[in-house]
């Protein structure tokens, strides 16, 4: 017997091959995406139990927040759109002047 691990990918088909591959793929995106709704839920839980102690900690609050609106809104709300990508500016031209 040997430890050298048996490649079964070899002795399939093309069509099993595929979607072997196809299987993978799906699997690596869904625990991305498990990980990515992790990561966000620790950083909303911060977000919310840890009190901002300045101005710019409370815009990048707030930034979070918009940009959680902002993608929330049809592709035609052009109006909205405009008025958090203006607000988000200010904040970044308000935050380089301090």
């Amino acid at each position: 017997m040997t430890d050298i691990p048996v490649e079964l990918d070899k002795h399939r088909g093309m069509a099993a091959q595929k979607a072997t591959d196809l299987r993978r793929a799906l699997a690596e995106v869904e625990n991305n995406v498990r990980e990515a709704r992790e990561r966000e839920s620790d950083l909303e839980n911060r977000l919310i139990t840890v009190p901002a102690t300045s101005w710019p900690e409370a815009a990048v609050k707030a930034q979070y927040l918009l940009n959680l609106y902002a993608a929330s809104l049809p592709p035609e709300d052009t109006r909205h759109r405009a008025l958090v990508a203006a607000l988000l500016e200010d904040f970044v031209r308000l935050s380089e002047e301090g």
